[in-house]
């Protein structure tokens, strides 16, 4: 499993199941030494308000072991197995996209079919729903290690940024029925064949992502931030206008397919609760100019919406996000003020030099089998960034000069920026207590913990810190989400 490029892809991928094997062991320990908060898990009606005549003969179980799965499942997790179960009933169902209800519903009727007589139905989707997650995370921890070696050029940095996100602080959404492993995989596994010059398998996972979560479709803004800058470059250095008009024309299309499966979901709505009623019928949403089921139902029944959530009660979910809103909030700020020219002009950087402008994120440039034949910048080959004590993770900035390695790498931009939106997203538009889980998937946050862990002379104590929240948070969550108790 391991190659030359990838010397510790063994060691991650082994981390990752022991992570999960601890979660897992968590979960059990919890629920049995202790009583779940709501009881109420455990009912579930069996009619389906459409038809559901295919399972009507599948009914909850009263196998013990049945009983103990359908009791897990939990929060969000009691969406999904719903939606598999009956379709999408309810309007406020329609905020959970279909890529998680699809490949359960897959397993339940190919490799799990067998046990629906012996465990019964939904306890059989809650069991595929778990496998799913599972799974899925273990290919994304695999692929995170991938685009970190990638990206930072430095296997060892890129090891210790895999094994946190393997201890990530919201692990108990990666190893329950949620959608969050499954971004992940597509999200950061599309990530990795973009860096890696292999842009339509990108697009596809891209946008399987976006089939996954919403946050998905930001994932287009890495090939509008690509498009960007060879569309420059074509234009302004080059002086070929025509190619950059096509540059132009596929990158936007690129966009536009990986915005198609979270368009398609609002059509499917948009078909299903609003075509053939009669206008006083009609959902107020139905009547909008631009009919978006997804931010109606998020304003109307969750109250998501700017500064919507800052009230003084709210201030406990505030503290509870504060951790990980305090290290994007850092690694935003670090990379800003080290590369200060490069992240304001949004990495259209002009050097004396030359009068040069230059991409930031090339497909073919952070390709690790021709980073170290192509040193990033055409221009500036002969530069070399400044070392301070040999080690990759502390980079400076000479005069404004590019840093091709570590987290203070030129190409490391437009993933700062990708992080900046959904921070400040999670910060004042959503409930900020969901952050610990929302921005989980983001690679900036463990390249920089990474950095921060082998800093001169406060990396120790930095390394205590992040792994004290990453436990804490790993045993609260196994502790009060498998209970019912509010979490994130």
């Amino acid at each position: 499993m391991e190659t030359r490029q990838f010397p510790h892809q063994t060691l991650v991928f082994k981390s990752a199941v022991i992570s999960r094997l601890l979660l897992f062991t968590l979960i059990v320990l919890w629920r049995t030494l202790l009583n779940p908060y709501d009881t109420s898990a455990s009912l579930n009606p069996d009619d389906c308000l459409i038809d559901d005549s295919r399972w009507r003969h599948h009914r909850s179980s009263n196998n013990s072991i049945g009983s103990k799965i359908e009791s897990s499942i939990v929060w969000d997790s009691v969406y999904f197995v719903r939606i598999v179960q009956c379709g999408y009933e309810y309007e406020q169902t329609y905020a959970f996209l279909p890529l998680l209800p699809a490949c359960i519903s897959l397993l339940s009727r190919t490799v799990f079919a067998p046990f629906v007589a012996v465990i019964g139905y939904r306890a059989v989707l809650g069991m595929c729903g778990y496998v799913v997650s599972n799974v899925a995370f273990l290919f994304a921890a695999v692929y995170f290690y991938r685009l970190a070696v990638v990206m930072l050029k430095d296997p060892e940095a890129a090891f210790r940024a895999s094994i946190l996100f393997c201890f990530n602080p919201a692990s108990i959404f990666y190893s329950s029925i949620y959608s969050e492993s499954l971004y992940a995989l597509f999200s950061v596994g599309g990530l990795y064949c973009l860096m890696s010059g292999s842009k339509n398998i990108a697009v596809i996972c891209l946008a399987l992502s976006g089939c996954a979560r919403s946050n998905g479709v930001l994932n287009a803004g890495y090939f509008c931030f690509q498009t960007m800058h060879r569309a420059y470059d074509a234009l302004f250095r080059k002086k070929q206008g025509y190619f950059a008009i096509l540059v132009l024309i596929d990158g936007a299309l690129r966009c536009i397919c990986i915005f198609i499966p979270f368009i398609a979901f609002q059509v499917y709505g948009y078909r299903n609760l609003c075509l053939g009623r009669s206008p006083d019928e009609m959902r107020p949403w139905c009547k909008a100019r631009v009919p978006l089921l997804y931010n109606f139902i998020q304003s109307h029944y969750w109250q998501v919406g700017f500064l919507r959530y800052f009230q003084f009660k709210q201030l406990p979910n505030f503290l509870l996000a504060s951790p990980i809103l305090s290290l994007a909030l850092c690694s935003i700020t670090h990379y800003a003020k080290s590369q200060p020219k490069l992240f304001f002009s949004l990495g259209f950087q002009e050097y004396n030099e030359g009068q040069d402008f230059t991409p930031v994120l090339s497909s073919s440039g952070t390709d690790p089998k021709s980073s170290s034949k192509k040193k990033g910048y055409e221009n500036l080959r002969h530069r070399k960034p400044i070392y301070k004590g040999g080690n990759s993770a502390e980079l400076s900035v000479d005069n404004g000069s590019p840093v091709n390695s570590g987290y203070l790498s030129t190409s490391l931009l437009p993933f700062i920026l990708h992080l900046g939106f959904k921070t400040a997203t999670a910060f004042f538009v959503m409930h900020v207590q969901v952050s610990t889980r929302f921005l989980s998937a983001s690679p900036p946050l463990y390249w920089f913990a990474s950095y921060l862990m082998i800093s001169p002379g406060t990396g120790k104590r930095w390394g205590y810190l992040i792994w004290a929240y990453c436990a804490a948070y790993i045993l609260l969550g196994s502790l009060l989400f498998s209970n019912f108790y509010p979490f994130t």
